[in-house]
Parts: C-alpha cells; structure tokens; sequence
C-alpha cells in the first residue's frame, strides 16, 4: 500500500504536480528519491527553504524532515534563508583557488559591498561560496541563481555580469 500524500498549505497544486512527475520516475516506495527535485520545486516557488516548507516536503514525501532537512543543508544550491534577487556563487575550491578564484570573490566583495553570505542592503544580491561546479577547466566559475554557470570570471567580466543583472527587472 503506497502513502497517500497529505493535503498541503505552502506548495501550490502546480508544484505538486510537477513532484508527483518527478517521484513517478521512482518506485511508489522510494518517494524520496525526488527529495532534491522536490526540494528544488519548492525554492523555486518560494525563493528559499522555510523549516515548515522542508517539513511539507517531507510529509508529501512521507519521509522524516531530518532526512530532508539533512539533503538541503548538505548542498549549497539550497537557500535556508531569503536570497536577493540574484545569488551568485563562486566556487573557491583549490583549482579554481589556483586560477583566480580568490581574487575574483574579492572583487565581487568590493564591487557589491558585502562578503559571503549576506546579501545587499537593496536586496539585489547575494554573495555565496561554493563547492566543486565541476568546471575546473574554466576556473574561476561562478553560478547565478543556481541555473546559469559563467565561466573565466576575471575582473571585467564580473564587472558587465554584475551591471548585466542590475539592468535586468
């Protein structure tokens, strides 16, 4: 007998379809195989990852919301906490370290007034550090909102990547 999903308050019948189609891709008995698509549906719908919101995730998944809760700090995609507008993060592992990466971090530092993990006072930014993005080739690497990677980020790119996402409304 396959749990019946509880009813829900946060996540809208949309995202609830499109978990239902990523959970079908597994075994009825192994719903939670989707936590990280799941997880991923409910940040894009509410920006970032409430506690009651990983709970709902885990009743819909029927699973314990440690195990959720486990999965979305583990990653850095995951948002525990409001995120401006735009999130850049930079991956600083050793070899993108060793290609500028530091150096590249700094300067988003300088140019948008705050360090990692926080976010600027108009709420347009905010800056992370990353793991591996597996693009060690193009270091230094960044992903804006999780969904788009830039690569070869020196100074002057950075420069029109930031004026780029502040014209963009």
């Amino acid at each position: 007998m396959s749990a019946v999903p509880q009813p829900t308050q946060l996540l809208s019948p949309d995202a609830l379809r499109r978990i239902d189609r990523e959970t079908a891709k597994f075994p009825a008995a192994q719903r939670q195989s989707a936590v990280m698509a799941a997880l991923t549906i409910a940040q894009t719908e509410h920006g970032w990852l409430s506690k009651d919101l990983m709970q709902e995730v885990a009743d819909y998944l029927g699973m314990p919301a440690i195990a959720v809760y486990e999965v979305a700090t583990f990653y850095t995609m995951y948002n525990l906490a409001p995120v401006g507008r735009h999130k850049i993060t930079v991956c600083t592992n050793l070899p993108c370290a060793l290609s500028g990466a530091n150096s590249a971090a700094a300067h988003l530092q300088k140019t948008l007034g705050i360090a990692f993990n926080e976010t600027t006072a108009d709420g347009e930014f905010t800056l992370k550090e990353g793991e591996c993005m597996g693009a060690c080739g193009d270091a230094p690497v960044l992903l804006v909102n999780n969904h788009r990677m830039c690569s070869f980020m020196a100074n002057d790119k950075l420069d029109v990547l930031v004026d780029e996402l502040k014209a963009s409304k």
